[in-house]
């Protein structure tokens, strides 16, 4: 099953709505680049410099919109993205890219201002 093709409106709108503020798409960068392993808290305000009061706002809306999960372990969470969701938007993005044709990137020209 295409993960897209159970997403809607109102869905892609929640998650961009979510990346749409620059802490809060820090927070979900970090968790991208931290995989399956995902990361507490504490290493994510450390790491991010972000007060942890303030990262736990962030990473609640980022789990309402589904981008992250959250895990007890023990006396921790673990937060981790949640990479199905992330492919989801994504494809759901890019369905009918280039009317169905391959799409081809080309390099802007370089410019020597």
């Amino acid at each position: 099953m295409l993960y897209y093709r159970t997403m809607n409106d109102d869905q892609t709108i929640s998650a961009l709505s979510a990346l749409a503020h620059t802490q809060r798409l820090r927070v979900f960068r970090a968790l991208v680049v931290a995989g399956p392993e995902g990361q507490t808290p504490s290493v994510l305000a450390d790491q991010l410099d972000v007060a942890r009061n303030t990262l736990s706002f962030h990473l609640k809306e980022l789990a309402h919109a589904g981008l992250v999960t959250i895990e007890q372990k023990g006396r921790n969470l673990i937060y981790r993205a949640d990479f199905a969701h992330m492919n989801g938007l994504l494809s759901y993005l890019t369905e009918h890219c280039c009317q169905g044709n391959v799409c081809e990137v080309t390099n802007p020209p370089h410019c020597d201002c």
